[in-house]
């Protein structure tokens, strides 16, 4: 049925209407045919409406990071082939990058989109969404000025906090400055202050909090709790702390 028909297997969801459903509307249409009524009817009882629509809300937004700058680079193609094939499969992972390629076709109106994906993806969810948005935009090793601020910009169309955002931003830097920021902590602060804040921040970004999303997307939720574990230890380090 392919992937755009195999998120409508689980039932329509939020993400068909509004801006986002206005976007990938062409491969709705398309797909919608394939579905049955008894496929409908069965998509009432699944659980996977959550996870489909951080799929197209990820895609969609991908798009608007890597149009930012006005180039593609392979390095960031390559990057999302791989992730969509960990994710979804070799067949659903092609059918995903034709769902993106038609997206960077296409103005993306950036604050209806974050508007309708705030009021429909959890904030945990969201804030998934930005450590993916950054891994994308390192893929070719450095932060892009441009794209950095186009995710500052989704991120607070997205509601995520500040402080947030810079912990997420500073995952991607390897120094001990970003590691203080990854635990939202000043450099200033007591060696107990570090480890309250550490088991503040690894509660606060822990794999569970998104498992509603499938194991498809543990591997990256559990990347982004490994980040906050090397931020501790490289204050450790540097403190010589035990």
């Amino acid at each position: 049925m392919g992937f755009l028909g195999s998120l409508i297997g689980f039932g329509l969801g939020w993400w068909v209407f509004g801006p986002v459903g206005a976007l990938i509307g062409m491969f709705l249409g398309s797909q919608a045919e394939a579905v049955t009524s008894e496929g409908q009817r069965a998509a009432g009882m699944s659980g996977g409406t959550a996870r489909d629509g951080f799929v197209i809300s990820l895609l969609v937004l991908m798009a608007a990071v890597m149009k930012a700058d006005g180039k593609v680079l392979r390095s960031e193609l390559d990057y999302v082939k791989v992730y969509l094939r960990n994710m979804l499969g070799e067949e659903k992972a092609k059918d995903a990058l034709n769902v993106l390629r038609d997206l960077m076709k296409k103005d993306i109106p950036i604050v209806e989109v974050c508007h309708q994906v705030r009021v429909n993806v959890g904030y945990d969810s969201r804030v998934q969404l930005l450590h993916l948005l950054f891994g994308l935009a390192k893929a070719d090793g450095q932060l892009n000025t441009v794209e950095v601020q186009m995710i500052q910009r989704i991120s607070g169309l997205l509601g995520v906090s500040s402080s947030d955002y810079q912990a997420v931003l500073n995952m991607f830097y390897d120094n001990v400055e970003a590691a203080y920021k990854v635990l939202e902590i000043s450099s200033s602060a007591t060696n107990e202050e570090i480890k309250k804040a550490y088991r503040k921040m690894a509660v606060r970004f822990h794999p569970d909090k998104v498992s509603h999303l499938g194991p498809e997307f543990q591997k990256s939720a559990n990347e982004k709790f490994a980040r906050v574990n090397e931020a501790y230890n490289k204050i450790k380090k540097e403190r010589g702390m035990n």
